[in-house]
């Protein structure tokens, strides 16, 4: 006889097994002697201290500032929060968020065609300070592999991330940058050391292509061999390209520091 209470019983513990998950953060709060940092924090799946896992440190644009410590999350829930990303590129990652008050990067917005200029000796940002020292902190974790520490940031994230690179040139073993820029005379710090994709929209009239474009040219000047890629027709979102691209994760964590 065919058993329906078994069905029954079965059936929705099916169901349930091939909805996703949802995946969420944790909240977290950085203190430091210059202030604080809201962040959220993604863990593997299973996470257990006594093993080593990647680093991953993703800026996002300046639209995403707050104390909510949420809106940071507005554009990459389809990346590091897809179930089959999480399980294919097991990290920790670090989602720290600016306050409306300031941002990732020292350049200054002004009147000329490119808009926005980055001061060769300018110091970081508040922001940016507190996002150093949360890395260095999280760096002295035994559970963090030093090899495999990835950056990736968009438009002002990716400033900012320029930044960060020429501050902290033997951190990342490589960087994913979208539409961004900074001065191009940071490179010389990193073009050696660090692996880098630049991306930007050819049509971006918020932050030029120009400024990717330097920044790709001083990195090749300075002995690097950057991946750069030009979104034909797209403006100020290109980071819905690269999010598309299923190259995205997978170039950012085939490299390892030597």
């Amino acid at each position: 006889m065919f058993n329906y209470k078994l069905i029954y019983i079965v059936l929705p513990f099916f169901i349930f097994s091939c909805i996703d998950v949802k995946i969420v953060p944790n909240y977290e709060k950085f203190s430091s002697d210059i202030g604080e940092l809201n962040y959220r924090i993604l863990y593997p799946k299973n996470f257990d201290e006594s093993k080593n896992y990647p680093l991953t440190l993703f800026l996002h644009g300046i639209g995403e500032r707050g104390d909510d410590n949420e809106l940071q999350l507005k554009y990459i829930d389809k990346v590091f929060l897809n179930t089959k990303n999480y399980n294919d590129f097991p990290s920790i990652v670090i989602f720290p968020q600016a306050p409306s008050s300031d941002n990732w990067s020292s350049r200054i917005l002004t009147d000329n065609e490119i808009r926005q200029v980055f001061p060769k000796h300018a110091k970081p940002t508040n922001s940016l300070k507190l996002v150093i020292k949360l890395m260095d902190s999280m760096l002295r974790e035994d559970f963090i592999d030093n090899k495999r520490v990835y950056l990736s940031g968009l438009s002002n994230g990716a400033m900012g991330s320029f930044e960060l690179l020429k501050n902290r040139p033997n951190m990342f073993a490589s960087a994913v940058l979208i539409c961004g820029g900074g001065d191009p005379k940071w490179a010389k710090d990193f073009a050696q050391t660090t692996p880098v994709w630049v991306a930007h929209g050819s049509d971006d009239d918020i932050v030029l292509p120009d400024l990717s474009i330097n920044m790709v040219k001083a990195i090749i000047k300075y002995g690097g061999s950057p991946k750069f890629t030009l979104y034909e027709n797209v403006n100020h979102g290109s980071w819905y390209n690269v999010f598309e691209d299923p190259e995205y994760l997978e170039w950012l964590f085939s490299h390892t520091k030597n």
